[in-house]
């Protein structure tokens, strides 16, 4: 923890929710405060986070994967055996029809948004003092899925998935008139048929992403008002406690938002609607 912390607490607060940005324009990092074009600057530090957690899953699962044995499994093996089964289980209970790349989407999208929610339980002060004094970072910081442009980036990718299986097995004709004739099925309510349903239709990547995105930047929140304002002597009092609730937390948005990436996937991959 930071010993020495900024004297007022709005300063402090406000410097743990600035990002480590560059600028596209001039390729230089962006100083806190400092204004800049919002499209023309990227949040680095969530990028550098999401794919060094993504290296990371992908690394373990194949090292494990490429040493699994068919006697007695080491702890690591049972726990992502055990990943697999739930991960599995789910997929079968709640997509209808067959499709070789649901399950190992599934599990990508739930190792990785828990990997990303982990870093949430990192003490606040810790990696932003190291990057401060080793590489005089300016700002940083650590939980990818705070970051409402990870999030959304996510749930995009998802939502290009439920527009590409809907016209391959639907067609793009079926796709139309399941824009046009649902829920009135009546030519004099094609307009308002097609207004509601593609309200649905983009409803459901915003609400992904923006489900996770509110619940891990709440909890974030909350770990940087407890270390901004209390004395560092009553900080263990609370941060304690709630690290161990926003694991509950952690997981269940984990769970959600690959829950509701394999239900839309199955909708998007019905023949028809009942």
């Amino acid at each position: 923890m930071i010993l020495e912390k900024i004297s007022d607490p709005q300063k402090y607060i406000s410097h743990h929710l600035n990002h480590l940005q560059i600028d596209l324009r001039y390729f230089q990092i962006v100083k806190p405060g400092a204004s800049s074009s919002h499209y023309w600057t990227l949040n680095i530090d969530s990028m550098i986070f999401s794919l060094v957690l993504g290296s990371f899953f992908l690394s373990i699962f194949y090292i494990v994967g490429k040493k699994i044995t068919k006697g007695v499994p080491n702890k690591l093996q049972t726990a992502i055996e055990l990943i697999f089964e739930f991960v599995n289980s789910n997929v079968k209970s709640m997509y209808q029809g067959k499709n070789s790349l649901i399950a190992p989407l599934s599990l990508t999208v739930f190792v990785w948004v828990l990997l990303m929610n982990l870093m949430d339980l990192v003490p606040i002060d810790f990696i932003p003092f190291i990057s401060a004094k080793a590489f005089d970072l300016p700002a940083i910081r650590i939980v990818p899925s705070a970051d409402i442009n990870i999030t959304l980036s996510m749930s995009l990718g998802v939502f290009i998935l439920i527009l590409f299986y809907t016209i391959k097995i639907k067609g793009c004709m079926g796709f139309l008139k399941e824009l046009t004739l649902q829920p009135f099925n009546h030519p004099v309510f094609f307009i308002f048929n097609f207004i509601l349903e593609f309200v649905s239709l983009l409803s459901k990547p915003i609400s992904l992403g923006l489900r996770l995105f509110g619940n891990m930047y709440a909890g974030e929140m909350i770990f940087i008002l407890i270390a901004g304002l209390l004395p560092w002597w009553s900080q263990c009092f609370l941060n304690v406690p709630w690290a161990i609730f926003h694991i509950l937390i952690i997981s269940l948005q984990a769970f959600i938002f690959m829950v509701l990436t394999i239900v839309y996937l199955s909708m998007a991959s019905q023949s028809h609607r009942d």
